[in-house]
């Protein structure tokens, strides 16, 4: 079901099972892996997370980084009928979107599902919390050194559609020198 995006009836005859049955294990499967996982990895960085993140992302030449973000798009196969127009995606098919951030060691320690499919990741980045605790004053204080220069707030690597905050850094689009193609 979490793979398909299929009902539980469907599985009915597939699995010899019930629709309540089916219900129950996919609960009973999602409370284990938070129990499990969430500790871990189903949650914000706190300073040990932060510092070594920090720590690997300057070794491999980006002092300062969070980590990367990005957007995907997913179908939604059984997407309500009444629901297809908000959710129309690329593609013409009803999808949601899932907007992730992701640390060197591929942590995904930020993510915002459920997104209708007719927005771009600008629209989702602004519906996010992700920035909620740079705009209140609560984000973390992360201070690097770049060209003689001091800053004293993380970025995230994004794609070209994000916009030019100072806290979102984008590749180079037609990178020509060799800097700026090692960058990119």
């Amino acid at each position: 079901m979490l793979i398909t995006g299929k009902s539980a009836d469907s599985f009915d005859a597939e699995l010899r099972m019930g629709e309540t049955t089916i219900l129950r294990a996919l609960r009973e499967f999602t409370r284990a892996t938070v129990h499990i996982f969430g500790p871990r990895y189903i949650r914000k960085p706190n300073a040990q997370d932060l510092a070594r993140l920090l720590e690997t992302a300057e070794a491999r030449g980006f002092p300062g980084m969070l980590g990367s973000i990005d957007c995907m798009h997913w179908v939604w196969e059984n997407c309500p009928i009444g629901w297809h127009s908000q959710y129309r995606g690329h593609g013409h098919e009803p999808t949601m979107i899932l907007e992730a951030v992701a640390g060197p060691d591929r942590w995904i320690w930020h993510c915002n599902f459920g997104a209708p499919g007719l927005l771009n990741d600008i629209n989702v980045l602004h519906r996010s919390s992700l920035f909620d605790d740079l705009l209140t004053g609560n984000a973390p204080n992360v201070e690097y050194t770049i060209n003689g220069k001091t800053y004293n707030m993380g970025y995230y690597l994004g794609d070209g559609i994000y916009p030019n905050w100072a806290t979102i850094i984008k590749g180079i689009p037609i990178p020509i020198s060799d800097k700026q193609k090692l960058f990119t």
